[in-house]
């Protein structure tokens, strides 16, 4: 996840994990389409088969120099690209990243590209929030899907086949376009819309090193995601690399309440969604009418410092940010909202 709490974990057993309350549902839900008529953008790209060791720029034939997708964190400028053209890991992998007004480079490792302000730097360190950190470690992300993700139905989370539906519904506007699953943790979402195959490029996009690791890991053992449009992206959820109104659906899955500042990360999202675009969510929200005294309790925003939200609160963030056609669907303390930028 991009930001997320504590320091360390108890055994898996005995967690209370603060993401996951313990209850249990089944749920289905029929969510209402965003109708919209919208433009949508498509962009090109190659394909090729995964590689594990980067190439010298200058023997390759097909490299050349490009404008891509991809914006400075600082400046926002997009980026100079030298490399073979593609939204694809190898092709990303084998290229380098430039920007022009500030001459900051960026590049790839462990398969993923560094996208952050941070990227490079040799002897600033940036302390982050403790959930943050949680999220950065190699433990956490090895559990990710491998248990921790699970325990979310008992919250009310209806699992992540019918969480992708659902998703998917709701992006019917944005087919064939760009989507960028923030705050993609291993990638779970972020796999399955690329093999969808119904968007022109997927964007895996992490602040923790080790869930990116983990997902590249994942897609190299998954022969049907090697030559997918699919990139993956270390970068800041509120500092996002991509330009004003280039990307056509923003996902952002159990993300909401990890982020250090969800109206910062809200308005990003809103930034680089083009007219039309849509930006779908799910998160824990702090509690209802009907929510246990017991409960509220551990869900007020000072328990382990996650930011859990009301319906209300997330709804008056999107609005706020310039969002219409906001909807809700909710089940116990699982809310999956949508909202679409006019």
């Amino acid at each position: 996840m991009a930001a997320s709490a504590s320091h360390f974990l108890h055994p898996l057993n005995q967690i209370q994990f603060p993401k996951c309350p313990h209850l249990f549902t089944k749920s289905h839900f029929h969510p209402r389409l965003l109708r919209s008529q919208t433009q949508r953008f498509n962009i090109r790209a190659t394909s090729a088969v995964v590689v594990d060791s980067p190439l010298d720029l200058s023997t390759k034939k097909d490299q050349g120099t490009q404008v891509d997708l991809f914006a400075c964190p600082i400046c926002y400028e997009p980026l100079i690209r030298k490399g073979p053209i593609g939204l694809n890991l190898p092709a990303i992998y084998r290229s380098g990243f430039k920007c022009k007004r500030c001459q900051k480079s960026y590049t790839s490792k462990d398969g993923y590209l560094d996208l952050t302000v941070t990227s490079g730097l040799r002897d600033y360190v940036e302390v982050q929030p403790n959930r943050t950190e949680l999220f950065r470690s190699p433990l956490v992300s090895f559990l990710y899907e491998r248990g921790w993700r699970q325990n979310f139905r008992q919250s009310g989370f209806p699992g992540p086949d019918e969480e992708f539906r659902m998703a998917q519904e709701y992006f019917e506007p944005a087919k064939g376009g760009r989507i960028v699953d923030v705050s993609c943790g291993s990638g779970l979402f972020s796999r399955k819309f690329a093999k969808s195959g119904t968007y022109s490029g997927v964007i895996a996009l992490d602040f923790s090193e080790n869930m990116l690791r983990q997902c590249y890991d994942f897609i190299k053992k998954d022969d049907t995601l090697s030559t997918t449009n699919l990139a993956l992206v270390r970068a800041d959820v509120s500092r996002l690399p991509f330009e004003s109104g280039s990307v056509d659906a923003v996902h952002a899955g159990a993300a909401l309440h990890c982020w250090p500042s969800p109206s910062n990360a809200v308005a990003e999202i809103t930034r680089v969604l083009r007219s039309g675009g849509v930006f779908v969510g799910t998160t824990f929200f702090r509690y209802t009418s009907s929510t246990s005294w017991v409960a509220r309790l551990f869900r007020e925003r000072s328990s382990l410092g996650y930011g859990y939200l009301t319906e209300e609160e997330i709804k008056d963030l999107c609005t706020s940010c310039g969002l219409t056609n906001y909807s809700c669907k909710i089940q116990k303390s699982f809310i999956m909202f949508t909202a679409q930028k006019p």
